[in-house]
């Protein structure tokens, strides 16, 4: 019986909090989008930035 009652009155609490929820919805997964792109961008610096001090140029002055 408690159950029945509180899956009836969750939809209740959800819907039509003055905006605020809708807005959660929309925004909290473009925030985290917005927040993995930023985390891969820098781990992607950061990779080719260490990567590039380990390369050496390729030798354009030799002739076969």
């Amino acid at each position: 019986m408690i159950s029945v009652f509180a899956t009836a009155t969750t939809p209740v609490l959800v819907a039509h909090q003055g905006g605020w929820d809708e807005a959660l919805l929309i925004g909290a997964p473009i925030l985290i989008i917005i927040g993995l792109l930023w985390l891969a961008k820098r781990r992607v610096d950061a990779a080719s930035h260490g990567a590039g001090s380990n390369v050496t140029e390729p030798d354009t002055d030799r002739h076969v």
